[in-house]
């Protein structure tokens, strides 16, 4: 499977008076790559699911915040 994060670099007009920002990331949640759901996928557990937010392993997405305690 590929990565879900993405860089890019932003625009930086010639008057922008904020300090330059070389890049930003992003995440692609995994079911962008899932054109169809296939027949039976395995599924977490329903105690693991409700922890983790989705029922089937192919669409977890193990996204950390940046934003520190947030």
């Amino acid at each position: 499977m590929e990565s879900q994060e993405r860089v890019y670099t932003p625009y930086r007009g010639p008057f922008d008076p904020c300090p330059p920002v070389p890049f930003k990331t992003y995440v692609v949640p995994p079911n962008q790559f899932i054109s169809f759901q296939p027949p039976d996928l395995p599924q977490f557990s329903l105690p693991e699911a409700l922890r983790l937010g989705t029922l089937w392993p192919a669409l977890f997405s193990p996204y950390e915040s940046k934003q520190g305690g947030r």
